[in-house]
């Protein structure tokens, strides 16, 4: 019984040790334009769109599963669930309806398999 115990115990302990890998970096899997755009500035209430470049720059297929806006005043267009085969590119357009005066920033999460997560910011102005 006791060798029994002591073997669930090391296949336990052995499952935990390889559930906490390391995640990857993101930075040596894709490369990414336009993660921190600067908008300028842009009239009150007209809409503006720009377009985050992503770059697989691994050996292995990246799929974008998800783009996450921190408020509805940003409109992601994608394809979901794009495959983005190495060394191939694939854009994320992200709108912003223009609905600030003076300074803004917002943020984006774009979600990829593997778990990898990739954090976008733009800012600008609004003005008359």
């Amino acid at each position: 019984m006791k060798k029994f115990i002591i073997l669930f115990v090391l296949v336990v302990a052995a499952t935990q040790i390889k559930a906490q890998v390391a995640p990857k970096d993101i930075t040596k899997v894709l490369k990414f334009t336009n993660d921190n755009y600067d908008m300028g500035k842009i009239a009150f209430g007209k809409p503006k769109e720009f377009n985050v470049s992503i770059a697989n720059i691994s050996k292995d297929t990246v799929t974008l599963d998800n783009v996450q806006v921190s408020c509805g005043c940003t409109t992601p267009k994608y394809t979901k669930g794009a495959k983005i085969a190495p060394g191939k590119s694939e854009n994320v357009t992200l709108g912003f309806n223009g609905s600030t005066m003076g300074p803004f920033s917002k943020n984006v999460t774009l979600f990829f398999n593997e778990g990898l997560t990739k954090a976008v910011t733009f800012k600008g102005e609004g003005v008359q």
